[in-house]
């Protein structure tokens, strides 16, 4: 479809090279470029554009897959990099400021490209620069220019080896010494070396250290942050008293240097304590202004929820970038036909569609999720700045903390699936490493562990709808939230009594349907668990051994389907508001149906098991629905791919290039990294010492 766009915005959007993609791309209901306007804006794709160019002009940024470079020059290269970037100064403190949103697109940006360089900007800036900044105080704020300049480089240690999940029992230990006002540092054993910690293994020169703080009476006050010097700035070798070492190699992420370290009774300043939930005075005082332990420690690691908001986009940019290549891929390769001389592009069966285009649909309901959710942190952000104390905020502290445990999982595990599909669907091709869908799945793996095991963090979203369902049962209070997620519970009675009901597949095409089906869903599993829980706490069961019992086909479900009803509910309100173009109400409305249907048959038994569904029409309307909607999505996959895919340089994939033609890139690629015609290098060797036949025989 021709471009309506004109001026500024039509500039920022240069045309496709003409291709064997030019068939699909002629055959789309609408602008490519309308719909990246609608969803990012201008401001966003100048942004864009300025950071993409700017990788692609800086030799620095050369792609080369010429040769295998080594562990240690790939390291050197992403920390060069990351120095690069920061002093392009892409993205200005000010603009962020204003506009918080651009930072998630900043970071997305770079990982488009590489993820170890952006992981490595962001331990610095964020996860590291903003515990400072959240929890210090002004006499800690001398560290943030130092941080964006990069005359110091950070990371941030709270995982030891023995202790990863179970952040309570971490043992590296900080005695107050009152007569030099300095904290001791001290890792009591090799188990309490804190470990896995990135940017650590070659470049850190500071961490914000989690230690169990002691008053001089020897009480212990538990977990708190401290700004730790850990090498020398100048030299990089560690301070007196740090044994610090590299991790090696890993599965993926290699350019990041994940560390140990243990220290020996290190001295610090008492005011190198992160002080903004505890503090301790000249004379060994210990201060608090929260009045519960359990809120202190909360509070203390709530920096967590940014990094784990900012897995959701990691994992989202990670499909969205195998979902470019395998759609592409789709489009252009042809293989058998309704006859011997006729050969049809794979995107053209039901099983390539249905394989591929739910994923397709995945990415574009999880980025718009992703976004909101970060929003609603900065929103949470903020008010913690301004010390605001008040009960809502209290609310949305927890409501946010439930979002975010349950959204990671949902995300990075969605991206694992997605872009192992992918990768299948692209055949031989797709396990060729230049075509990059192997590094993407390697790359994205780590996100279902850091930040929290996704399992866990599940158990935190459903304990935050169990205690509001005891609430309600128990004390009657009413169920809402600030953000509204939970809302609807507050009819579960009524909504429970619902039954499915959809005449035809027609009635199924909108997201309204899958949407009343989830809350049946999740009022089922809440009431489900509730129930379990309370019976195994009859049965004389302690709650650990209550709640560990209650989590497998009850607490687990319950978290991944409240999350996806929250991520199909946004998605829905946002494909389907008065300010969404005429030309573009279709596409986004078959976009979000077949997301919500896609992740809903996912839990077609639970459904019938409830009694939601009963015989066989009610599955099979399902199921076609979301056949019926790959195949209206078909013809419009290519530009939809257009509208999420980064360019060229930054895909970096042969079989992935816009101009579509595959067998071209592809050919030219392997023949610039294959030596043709030229005899291994081992061979020589081999054939001069090959020993002989009878001398074998004789040494048997």
């Amino acid at each position: 479809m021709a471009s309506p766009l004109e001026g500024g915005a039509d500039a920022l959007l240069l045309d496709l090279p003409r291709g064997p993609l030019q068939a699909y791309r002629a055959r789309a209901s609408f602008c490519w470029k309308e719909l990246v306007l609608f969803l990012e804006g201008e401001d966003v794709l100048r942004l864009k554009k300025t950071i993409f160019s700017t990788l692609e002009n800086d030799p620095l940024f050369a792609r080369s897959h010429e040769e295998d470079i080594s562990l240690d020059r790939y390291r050197e290269l992403s920390f060069l990099r990351c120095k690069r970037i920061m002093e392009y100064n892409l993205l200005p403190l000010e603009d962020m400021v204003a506009n918080p949103l651009w930072f998630q697109v900043f970071t997305n940006c770079l990982g488009m490209y590489d993820w170890s360089l952006a992981i490595r900007l962001l331990l610095n800036m964020v996860t590291f620069g903003l515990a400072i900044y959240n929890l210090g105080s002004e006499r800690h704020l001398k560290y943030l220019p130092k941080i964006f300049n990069m005359e110091i480089f950070g990371c941030f240690a709270v995982t030891e080896l023995s202790h990863g999940s179970n952040a309570k029992a971490i043992r590296t230990t900080a005695h107050y010494d009152p007569i030099t006002q300095e904290f001791i540092i001290h890792s009591p054993d090799f188990e309490a070396a804190k470990f896995w910690v990135g940017n650590m293994g070659k470049t850190a020169t500071h961490a914000v250290v989690f230690a169990q703080l002691y008053t001089p009476e020897g009480q212990c006050h538990g977990l708190h942050p401290f700004v730790v010097q850990i090498r020398n700035p100048k030299t990089l070798l560690p301070m007196p008293g740090v044994m610090i070492g590299d991790m090696g190699k890993k599965v993926g992420l290699n350019g990041i240097d994940n560390g140990f370290a243990m220290f020996h009774k290190v001295r610090i300043p008492r005011q190198d304590l992160l002080n903004r939930n505890g503090e301790v005075t000249l004379e060994g005082t210990y201060v608090t202004p929260f009045k519960d332990d359990r809120q202190r420690f909360g509070a203390s690691l709530g920096t967590l929820s940014m990094g784990r908001v900012a897995i959701v986009g990691m994992s989202t940019v990670n499909l969205k970038l195998a979902v470019s290549i395998a759609l592409r891929f789709s489009a252009t390769r042809c293989q058998f036909g309704p006859s011997d001389e006729e050969e049809v592009p794979v995107l053209e069966y039901q099983m390539q569609q249905w394989r591929l285009l739910p994923y397709l649909a995945a990415v574009y309901a999880l980025d718009h999720f992703s976004k909101s959710l970060f929003l609603d942190l900065v929103d949470l952000q903020q008010g913690l700045m301004g010390k605001d104390q008040s009960a809502r905020q209290a609310e949305l502290g927890r409501e946010i903390h439930a979002l975010v445990s349950a959204s990671k999982p949902l995300a990075s595990w969605t991206a694992q699936k997605g872009i192992q599909e992918c990768r299948e669907a692209c055949g031989g091709h797709g396990y060729l490493a230049v075509n990059r869908l192997g590094d993407l799945r390697n790359d994205n793996d780590p996100n279902c562990t850091y930040e929290g095991d996704n399992n866990i963090l599940l158990q935190q979203t459903s304990s935050y709808l169990l205690s509001l369902l005891a609430s309600r049962i128990e004390r009657g209070v009413r169920l809402e939230s600030p953000l509204k997620t939970v809302d609807f519970l507050e009819a579960y009675p009524e909504i429970l009594g619902q039954r499915f009901s959809c005449p035809s597949i027609n009635s199924c095409l909108d997201s309204s349907v899958p949407l009343a089906a989830y809350e049946w869903l999740v009022c089922y599993l809440l009431l489900e668990s509730y129930q379990k829980l309370n019976e195994e706490k009859r049965s004389g069961r302690n709650d650990f051994e209550a709640r560990n019992n209650s989590q497998v086909y009850y607490c687990r479900p319950l978290a991944l389907a409240f999350l996806e009803l929250t991520v199909v509910r946004r998605f829905h309100e946002y494909t389907h508001q008065p300010s969404v173009p005429p030309p573009l109400r279709a596409i986004l409305g078959r976009l979000s149906a077949l997301y919500a249907l896609w992740t809903l048959s996912q839990h077609m038994a639970l459904l019938y098991q409830g009694g939601y569904f009963s015989g066989k029409e009610a599955g099979k309307m399902i199921q076609n629905a979301i056949l019926t909607l790959c195949s209206q999505l078909k013809d419009d996959a290519v530009a939809l791919v257009d509208v999420i895919a980064p360019p060229d340089f930054v895909l970096d994939s042969p079989i992935g290039r816009a101009d579509g033609e595959l067998y071209k890139n592809l050919w030219t690629t392997v023949l610039q990294e294959s030596e043709v015609l030229k005899r291994p290098s081992w061979w020589l060797e081999f054939t001069v010492n090959k020993p002989r036949v009878g001398s074998l025989k004789s040494k048997l």
